[in-house]
């Protein structure tokens, strides 16, 4: 909370500081270098690089301004974050950065009213590690002779984390071997991740209702201040 006067509190909490009287807060997309392009837009935002946690929220542009939709606590990776142009495969730490979603996916049925382009998980359906094969970062079924199982993940293997999912475009249209893969945005596990950014079953639902193709859904992830600060982006 800014110091300030307890009666100006409640204008406090709507002004910007040092803005003129009835001057509203810039939301912060608002704030941000680049949103992507588009009308939607997710930012994930931890307090510091070293933390686990942190919120995601999604928005609308809507008449000029950037409107908040919806928003939850989040989960990042274990050794907290990191630019995602100096990330390291297998460091345990979410990549920073503006991407974008290229498609959904997961175990279960996509939720009733989505429009992104989804994808069911299978008894085959792998996602390529394996900085050797020729399918690095990309989704694989079945999973090809090049690509070892020790250097990738089977989907099906994690029913509450895939359960429904968004691909993070990190390192995926041209893909850096070593930096990288397999970061997306999915349903909690049990505690940190290893680099991708999760929230509450119900809140990717309703992420995957949400989003729309159309209108060129990015994803900005980062902290509240310093290198990695969201607003770089």
């Amino acid at each position: 909370m800014r110091p300030g006067v307890v009666a100006a509190l409640a204008s406090v909490s709507l002004l910007t500081l040092g803005a003129a009287p009835g001057t509203a807060r810039a939301t912060l997309p608002e704030l941000m270098a680049d949103t992507g392009g588009g009308t939607q837009l997710i930012t994930a935002q931890a307090l510091r690089a070293d933390a686990t946690t942190g919120t995601v929220t999604w928005w609308d542009r809507q008449d000029g301004h950037w409107v908040k939709r919806g928003s939850a606590a989040a989960r990042f990776g274990a050794k907290g974050l990191v630019e995602g142009t100096a990330r390291k495969q297998g460091t345990n730490t979410t990549p920073t950065g503006l991407y974008d979603l290229p498609y959904a996916f997961g175990i279960k049925a996509a939720p009733s009213g989505t429009t992104a382009t989804y994808r069911r998980v299978h008894q085959d359906s792998w996602w390529c590690q394996d900085n050797d094969s020729l399918s690095y970062n990309r989704w694989t079924e079945p999973r090809p002779a090049d690509c070892r199982a020790a250097e990738s993940e089977h989907l099906i293997s994690y029913e509450a984390q895939y359960a429904h999912a968004f691909v993070i475009g990190f390192n995926y249209a041209r893909p850096v071997r070593g930096r990288g893969a397999g970061i997306f945005l999915h349903v909690n596990g049990s505690g940190a991740t290893a680099g991708c950014v999760s929230v509450p079953a119900e809140a990717m639902r309703q992420i995957l209702t949400w989003a729309e193709p159309a209108r060129l859904p990015h994803i900005a992830i980062g902290t509240a201040s310093g290198t990695t600060a969201l607003t770089r982006y």
